[in-house]
């Protein structure tokens, strides 16, 4: 299949001085139910695709090829530009090259590579780390030199408002815009104080995800330069909610269950029996 008019179409919204919600997505259907709501680009988070293809949680246990194989199936099932979450790119720099292969060849019309130290490494108590300023330089270098279609957009990913201070934000921001990736890719960011730093610094496009409810308003993001963010993955988890009860209805005939299903998603993903393999083992 050809991929290019969808990425020129995401390329396009770039240049507009406009901010847009993503709609969350998790496999053909969702993806083709957010293109005929109206969404403009749909996001494919690694949390996403860690629960629907392993049915674990997040704790980068999905490989590449099961990655961009969701991927493939998400992009080829619809027109929507899609954002993918690429994590760390599955390992060092040479492995980002591939990543970016892989999923350029998938369809996607924009991939993220963080600077988070992944998998979690042993004796890290089960808490993530950043890598090196140099070495998330060098993986940013490496996706944009791996880039075969310059209408793929490449994002730089930093979760450093969550795990450190504003000084290492705009060192990390600053340095990743200078290697020249297309958008910054903040999580945590929580006030319009912290972003309007970020923005004074770069002029490179913004997504934001895991906000504050002080970075909800559209026209302020758009102001900023910020072109997307992130509202959460709902659709997945409401979704995953009505299919148990479904399932409870047809097996009870037609009881509801009214136990508490504010936990179903770390029950059915066996969140409880991985961290205790984390304990065991790392």
């Amino acid at each position: 299949m050809k991929w290019d008019k969808r990425r020129k179409i995401f390329r396009s919204l770039l240049s507009k001085q406009e901010c847009y919600f993503p709609g969350s997505v998790s496999d053909p259907l969702s993806a083709r139910m957010a293109e005929e709501i109206g969404f403009e680009v749909g996001m494919f988070a690694g949390s996403i695709a860690s629960m629907t293809v392993l049915g674990a949680p997040d704790l980068t246990l999905l490989t590449l090829s099961e990655f961009s194989d969701q991927a493939h199936r998400i992009c080829r099932a619809c027109e929507l530009p899609i954002i993918v979450d690429a994590d760390h790119g599955y390992g060092n720099a040479l492995n980002v090259m591939r990543t970016v292969e892989s999923l350029e060849i998938a369809g996607v019309s924009a991939l993220s590579i963080e600077d988070t130290e992944l998998p979690i490494s042993f004796g890290s108590n089960n808490k993530p780390q950043l890598i090196s300023v140099e070495e998330g330089v060098n993986k940013m270098r490496a996706a944009l030199a791996a880039r075969i279609d310059p209408n793929l957009v490449i994002m730089g990913r930093t979760s450093a408002p969550i795990m450190t201070d504003m000084d290492e934000v705009l060192k990390r921001v600053i340095a990743y815009a200078e290697v020249g990736v297309d958008v910054i890719f903040l999580v945590g960011l929580k006030s319009r104080e912290d972003l309007n730093k970020v923005t004074q610094n770069i002029e490179t496009p913004i997504m934001l995800g895991g906000i504050s409810s002080d970075l909800s308003d559209k026209s302020y993001l758009a102001s900023q330069n910020v072109k997307f963010c992130l509202q959460g993955h709902s659709p997945y988890f409401e979704g995953i909610k009505a299919t148990y009860e479904t399932l409870y209805k047809l097996r009870n005939d037609g009881k509801e269950n009214h136990g508490n299903k504010d936990d179903l998603i770390n029950k059915m993903t066996m969140e409880q029996e991985h961290l205790k393999l984390l304990k065991d083992y790392m």
